[in-house]
């Protein structure tokens, strides 16, 4: 699914209204219907106060229309304040204002100029936000920021109509967070918006949800965008299928290169995950410390001993193998740094860069510039900071992943809640599985072994990154069901990766 610029969306809404065709107070109606069930889903109490906060302009019309439809489902309790202090209506805001007042005159109406009295609010209240939609480009102010303010402050539970009014679609950097609205639901017209995917917003957002009000999907499909939303149907047919006369050696040799004392469950961990995703072979290379944790922890690889007894020290003979994934507890010691350089210098395949690995790039930045071709980097945002520099906000820490990603021509995967894969082209595409469970230590190395095992089956970076983080994210899905978020660990995800991969296997 795309996530258009709030630009290229206005060009969608003016595109359907001459092509369908339909009016735009037609269309503004379908949009009301959407968001009018949407409210009646989550709150199904007909007797519960409903305050209308609506604005001046389009946003301001869908919820004079939702005001309206709700009265006719029965809500007996709807008041509305339109917000009008330049008397400056849009066209549609002013038609639905003209068909409220008409038809539904039990509805508490009232026009607000330069005064405003506002409702006592209580949590018995619903607020609908309808004050600004996506067209918004500066912080609120004056009179908006302070309805803002009084909302927020307030006990009531609030839906915001498109978007939280004040919240800007893409950045918001320069955005004042007293003067956006702090929703529970957000209903979001179509697409969902960029900011909608950086933590920073989730107090403004709430929960948010789609709702499809059939614009049209060949003016979507022609809009340029950069950012998408992972979908099953993105990533169902990626897999590769197994052929019946097939052996170990048409699924790749891999080698891991991860652990250090007191950290061999890392390697264990992304070791089992890499085994669990279809490699043929695996050798991981250990600190002798640790060589008879992974033999008998993973009996089905092969490891190869450091000659430190504590930490990686030597890089290790990369012939024969497809793909290395390098970082996993590895520790930061010299001369662990000095390997690190080494391995990369003779690296002939793709590779899977994480965890301790790319803290030790941060001060390699050239080596990191001759990664081989089609290597993945597997920051978490601080990993990232530390290789790209301090990052304002989740916007910003994107930007720098993206223009990263096009200097070392690498695909990195971003991690967090919509983790982002981001390809050396710009295009970054947001998963969509996964839990706040997965926020548990190991999470990160799991993914690295599912990471390295598909690059070393033959996918092509962007295939083994889109497709390892969807399933990665789907498996800790299974295991918070199985498990519930609070209790489940790196090692529920490492189990549940069969189920994840069964339901790949079958997936219609």
């Amino acid at each position: 699914m795309k996530i258009l610029p709030t630009a290229s969306i206005r060009q969608v809404d003016a595109y359907t209204i001459e092509h369908e065709p339909v009016t735009s107070i037609e269309l503004m109606e379908r949009a009301a219907k959407a968001l009018a069930e949407a409210v009646v889903r989550h709150w199904d109490d007909r007797e519960m106060p409903v305050v209308v906060f609506a604005g001046p302009g389009n946003n301001g019309g869908d919820a004079l229309a939702v005001s309206r439809l709700l009265a006719s489902e029965g809500y007996t309790h709807i008041s509305v304040y339109l917000f009008n202090p330049k008397d400056r209506l849009s066209d549609d805001c002013r038609a639905n204002r003209d068909r409220l007042v008409a038809e539904v005159p039990d509805v508490e109406f009232q026009e607000v100029g330069t005064q405003f009295v506002p409702p006592v609010l209580s949590d018995r209240h619903l607020v609908i936000d309808g004050l600004f939609g996506s067209g918004l480009d500066k912080p609120l102010g004056g009179g908006f920021a302070a309805v803002v303010k009084y909302v927020n402050a307030s006990s009531a539970q609030v839906v915001s109509i498109d978007m939280p009014s004040g919240l800007m679609g893409e950045d918001n950097t320069y955005n004042s967070g007293t003067a956006i609205i702090k929703a529970d639901v957000t209903l979001s017209l179509q697409l969902p918006k960029l900011s909608f995917l950086f933590a920073e917003n989730a107090v403004y957002t709430g929960e948010w949800d789609l709702l499809d009000i059939g614009l049209s999907e060949e003016a979507i499909d022609e809009a340029d965008t950069s950012y998408y939303l992972t979908e099953p149907e993105d990533v169902k047919w990626l897999l590769k299928l197994r052929q019946k006369f097939a052996h170990k050696g048409d699924f790749g040799r891999a080698l891991l290169i991860a652990g250090s004392k007191g950290m061999a469950g890392a390697s264990v961990l992304a070791a089992k995950a890499c085994l669990r995703s279809g490699v043929g072979l695996l050798k991981v290379h250990v600190p002798a410390c640790n060589n008879v944790v992974m033999q008998t922890a993973v009996p089905e690889a092969m490891t190869e001993q450091d000659y430190s007894d504590a930490y990686f020290s030597t890089s290790s003979d990369a012939d024969n193998i497809q793909a290395l994934g390098i970082g996993p507890g590895l520790g930061q010691e010299p001369e662990t740094e000095l390997a690190l350089v080494e391995q990369i210098e003779t690296a002939l395949v793709p590779m899977v860069v994480d965890a301790d690995a790319l803290n030790l790039l941060a001060g390699h930045r050239d080596h990191l510039m001759r990664l081989p071709k089609g290597s993945i980097l597997t920051p978490h945002p601080k990993e990232l900071e530390r290789l790209v520099g301090k990052c304002q906000n989740s916007y910003e820490r994107l930007v720098k992943a993206r223009e990263l990603a096009r200097e070392a021509d690498v695909h990195i995967v971003l991690k967090g809640a919509y983790s982002a894969v981001i390809t050396p082209e710009g295009n970054c595409h947001f998963n969509t599985t996964g839990n706040p469970g997965m926020a548990t230590g190991g999470s990160g190395d799991v993914l690295t072994g599912v990471l390295l095992a598909l690059l070393a089956q033959g996918y092509a970076p962007r295939t083994a990154a889109l497709l390892g983080t969807y399933v990665h994210g789907l498996a800790g899905d299974l295991a918070a069901h199985k498990f519930g978020q609070t209790a489940m660990t790196a090692g529920d995800i490492v189990d549940s990766l069969p189920a994840a991969w069964k339901l790949m296997e079958g997936a219609e």
